[in-house]
Parts: structure tokens; C-alpha cells; sequence
């Protein structure tokens, strides 16, 4: 071994991880995610993706780290039944205040503002946006005078032309910078359609967050798969694993 690749050995032994909670996963990363980092958890529907989220914040509980999960989903009692069918049960956390799940309204011209604050206010070890594809697509209102440099504002006659790249690349700075300013380890998740050439719906996150984990189906097969396509400061394997979905969450196979 040379004297770079040692050093190189010894610096990825030195950085903190944090566990995951999904068996076989932080065994392919590691140890698990690079502490204050953003990971891109990209799929299709029902590739697993909220589960995913759901089980990392669930081990931050049994870690008594603080933990907040964002969406954009009206239906937290209806996600909180489903994470207790799989033995996930986030209510006794919620009570004590050790996570919270806030909805975030699209409708609402501050929405960015909401999320920023929660997210910089919160003290959160560890945080979920779940999903970024909608808030890349939307207008964006800031009255918050620590991200006025960051941020311009936009008016939503911008976007009457379905969107432009420069406007969406915006507005995905705006979130990152949000999580990276609060410290905190965090998963967003974005839809990722069918044959798309990117890792991602919008094309951008995967070059600004830290790691890429993309979720997949295999109908012909009925399989599911995961794949760790980009992890900062973390020697991995790019082949896809199979997983299943059972009693505990996801579990690769």
C-alpha cells in the first residue's frame, strides 16, 4: 500500500458515521452516512424511499438524537399506522418530543421560509424532506434576513412557462443550504421516473447533495433494489442489491 493510499485509509477511518438503521446497508457504506451530510434518496413509487427515511429517523430515536421529518403528504396519521404495521412506532418520540413530522403546505407562499426555520431553529440531529420534487418547482418568498444574500426573490410569473433550470437550481441551493447551515445528517427524497437519465426528477440534486442511494423495482423479477450511486468520503460499491420489505422495514438480501 503507498504512502497517499494509506493516508487516503486513514482519513475515511477518522470521519463519523451515522447508522441508518437498514440491515445490510450501513455494511456497504462504511459504517453508515458521513455525519452532516445530505444523502439523495431517489425511486420510483413504491420503490421504498419514505421507509427508507422512516427507518434512519427511527435508529435516531433509539440513539436519542432529535429528529424531524418534513412532508409534503397531509396524511401523517395515515404514515404513522403504516410505520407501525412494520413495527415502527414513532408515537412514545412524539410524545416526549424527540421527533416531529410537520406538513409542509405547497399552497403557502412562505413554505420555504416554514422549513428553513424549523430546520435552523430545531437543534435536529437528524432530518427528512420528504419530497424535494414538488418545493424544486415552486416559487420562492424569503424574509428570512440571514439567507437574504443566498436567495433572490421570485416571482411566480417566472415559472408561468412550466419552470426554468436556473429558477429550479435555485430553489434546490435554497433547501440544501438550509440543511447544511443547520449541521444536521439528512435524507430528501425525489421522485425518479422511469428510463430517466438522471438520479434524480429535477436533474440537479444529485450534484449538490453529499450521497445518492437510488431505490428500484424490478417487476419481471419482483424484486426490489438498492443502489449507493455517490457517497462522499466513502468507499462503496456501485452494484445494485436486492432488498425486501417486511416486519423492521427494509432489509438488503
Amino acid at each position: 500500500m503507498s504512502l497517499i493510499q494509506s493516508e487516503s485509509k486513514n482519513m475515511l477511518s477518522k470521519i463519523e458515521r451515522i447508522k441508518t438503521g437498514i440491515s445490510g446497508l450501513d455494511d456497504l457504506i462504511s459504517g453508515g452516512l458521513p455525519k452532516d451530510t445530505i444523502t439523495l434518496v431517489s425511486g420510483p413509487p413504491g420503490g421504498g424511499k419514505t421507509i427508507l427515511c422512516c427507518q434512519f429517523l427511527y435508529k435516531g430515536i433509539e440513539e436519542w438524537d432529535k429528529c424531524l421529518f418534513l412532508t409534503l403528504d397531509k396524511k401523517i396519521e395515515g404514515l404513522l399506522s403504516q410505520t407501525r404495521e412494520l413495527g415502527l412506532d414513532f408515537q412514545p418520540a412524539i410524545e416526549k418530543g424527540q421527533i416531529k413530522f410537520l406538513y409542509l403546505n405547497i399552497n403557502k407562499k412562505l413554505v420555504y421560509e416554514t422549513m428553513a426555520n424549523e430546520i435552523l431553529s430545531g437543534n435536529y440531529q437528524r432530518v427528512v424532506l420528504d419530497s424535494i420534487t414538488p418545493l424544486s418547482e415552486m416559487p420562492v418568498y424569503i424574509n428570512n434576513p440571514d439567507l437574504a444574500n443566498d436567495i433572490s426573490i421570485i416571482d411566480p410569473e417566472e415559472l408561468s412557462t412550466g419552470g426554468n433550470l436556473p429558477i429550479k437550481r435555485l430553489h434546490l441551493h435554497y433547501i440544501m443550504n438550509a440543511l447544511q447551515t443547520a449541521k444536521c445528517t439528512s435524507l430528501v427524497t425525489s421522485e425518479l421516473p422511469s428510463g430517466s437519465p438522471y438520479l434524480s426528477r429535477d436533474g440537479f440534486s444529485e450534484f449538490l447533495a453529499d450521497g445518492v442511494i437510488v431505490m428500484n423495482l424490478d417487476p419481471t423479477m419482483d424484486r426490489r433494489k438498492l443502489a449507493v450511486m455517490k457517497m462522499r468520503s466513502t468507499k462503496h460499491t456501485l452494484k445494485p442489491q436486492d432488498i425486501q420489505i417486511g416486519m423492521g422495514g427494509i432489509t438488503i438480501i
